[in-house]
């Protein structure tokens, strides 16, 4: 037997579900940031630099990373836990922030990784993996947000 749910009930539920996919990435990304900074997770981690192409220190022996770079994982995290208190903030963190990291996979497309404009450090490896984060993130955002942002603002202040 199936009940009828309200629309009221339906709209908290994907708000709910867009603050948890928002809270779930910004974990993970306070992760990544985290693992940057621990030798052996972090090969080469001597050769780490505060940025820069330089930087020999490669999070799980693939992805390039600095100081900078786990800084910016960090701080992205701790975005993505903030944003997560409500629908419309959640919805902003994933849409923009795979927006950014689109704009990152260009960026590193586009410009030489052995010259300083190459300062975060990024390599093929992390250009493929921002275009994996920004269209996820984008989709997630998109996908989730589309009945969580429709729900009556009484109901979207108790989110």
């Amino acid at each position: 037997m199936t009940t009828a749910s309200h629309p009221a009930e339906h709209h908290h539920m994907m708000g709910l579900t867009l603050r948890n996919t928002a809270m779930g990435v910004g974990i993970v990304f306070l992760l990544v940031g985290v693992l940057g900074f621990i030798p052996g997770i972090t090969t080469n981690y001597g050769a780490m630099t505060f940025a820069g192409h330089e930087s020999g220190a490669m999070l799980l022996g693939v992805f390039q990373v600095s100081v900078l770079h786990n800084i910016v994982h960090l701080l992205f995290g701790v975005a993505g836990l903030a944003m997560a208190r409500n629908a419309r903030m959640a919805r902003l963190f994933l849409l923009g922030g795979g927006a950014v990291y689109i704009v990152l996979w260009i960026y590193g497309l586009v410009i030489n990784q052995e010259t300083g404009a190459n300062f975060v450090p990024f390599n093929t490896a992390d250009n493929w993996l921002h275009l994996i984060l920004g269209v996820a993130m984008i989709g997630l955002g998109a996908w989730l947000g589309r009945d969580a942002m429709d729900e009556p603002r009484t109901a979207r202040r108790n989110l």
